[in-house]
């Protein structure tokens, strides 16, 4: 493992470092379709007060990017699973108007139990980003309580879409086929004494963002999660402040490209036209270099919240911004503390 004071050095240093491309350009259309044609068929019946349980059933297709299809497709599931549960989650919040502090709650819960199906199913992106995403969105959305089974099962088909996008490649040769094996380690999650500890940090990292964050008063406290959930979902201390850094970094960039954006008032068949762009050229670099994709993955998120929200462009950037910086210092603090005191503890006692 590499000294503590080596980190911050080799994170710097991977700022500037590209990983191969990795075929990027099959899981960068796989987005593409799986988001654009549920966010135009919205656009279409005039229905955009759904985007968001559609862009989060979507996700699904950012899973199980390198794995062949069949594996692909039961990871795919059990992670839309989650999803469409965290939308379900989040919109019952909302439509109850429950407070922040339940929110903040229902994010640390969400994040446990997502990162054990990450374990358990061994996702890749690994990790609770996007379920805290999903709570965390859905919930500062009011809606009606007859409206929740209605955006349950938006984000249930939009799921349901990516996995039959996610599969469709099973129609080519054999030859083009990604091969890479995978083995859901299902048993040997839920018997490893990794598991819990990996469980309990990420609720611990998350929920703390989150409580911070709220006590603040800071606008869409759950960005704040959402970056702390990024920094713990790495293997390693050292990968996890790498992604620290690149997240911190990218988003400063990317809310400047948003600020743009933003600032051109695009009619909404544009901005959802420029979304579907921004998704596929972040799929094309998020394997490479994380702190770069950002820099599109800003810009998409920013523009998804402004689709339904009467926010000010300038209120949505700075919050994106201060919240961020939050959820990563946080993040950083609580797993460079936990590597440093509490896991040497815990494997002298075994």
């Amino acid at each position: 493992m590499p000294s503590p004071s080596s980190l911050p050095r080799r994170a710097w240093a991977s700022l500037t470092a590209f990983a191969p491309h990795g075929d990027a350009h099959w899981v960068s259309l796989r987005a593409g379709v799986s988001f654009g044609v549920p966010l135009l068929l919205l656009w279409w019946i005039d229905r955009l007060d759904l985007v968001l349980p559609a862009t989060f059933g979507a996700f699904t297709a950012l899973y199980g990017r390198a794995n062949a299809h069949r594996p692909r497709a039961v990871m795919q599931a059990s992670a839309g699973c989650v999803l469409v549960a965290c939308v379900a989650l989040g919109t019952s919040l909302g439509a109850v108007g429950a407070g922040p502090w339940w929110a903040a709650l229902a994010l640390t819960v969400a994040s446990a139990l997502a990162m054990l199906a990450s374990l358990a199913w061994a996702w890749h992106p690994p990790g609770a980003l996007f379920p805290v995403f999903a709570v965390g969105a859905t919930a500062g959305a009011r809606v009606d309580g007859s409206d929740i089974a209605l955006h349950v099962a938006v984000a249930a088909l939009t799921a349901v879409l990516a996995i039959v996008v996610g599969s469709a490649g099973v129609l080519t040769p054999a030859r083009h086929r990604p091969r890479q094996p995978w083995d859901a380690p299902l048993h040997a999650a839920l018997r490893s004494p990794r598991t819990g500890e990996e469980v309990a940090r990420v609720a611990l990292v998350v929920g703390l963002a989150a409580a911070v964050a709220t006590a603040l008063d800071l606008g869409h406290a759950y960005w704040a999660a959402v970056g702390a959930a990024a920094v713990s979902s790495g293997p390693s201390t050292g990968h996890q402040v790498q992604r620290g850094l690149h997240r911190a970094v990218g988003t400063i960039a990317g809310v400047v490209v948003a600020g743009g954006l933003l600032a051109l008032d695009l009619p909404v068949l544009a901005t959802i036209l420029v979304v579907i762009v921004l998704q596929m050229v972040a799929e094309l670099l998020v394997g490479r270099n994380y702190a770069v994709a950002l820099v599109a993955i800003t810009p998409t998120a920013l523009l998804m919240v402004s689709l339904g929200s009467t926010v000010p462009a300038s209120t949505l950037v700075v919050d994106r911004v201060l919240d961020t910086v939050l959820g990563v210092a946080v993040g950083l603090a609580v797993v460079l503390a936990w590597d440093r005191w509490l896991t040497p503890r815990q494997r002298g006692s075994r």
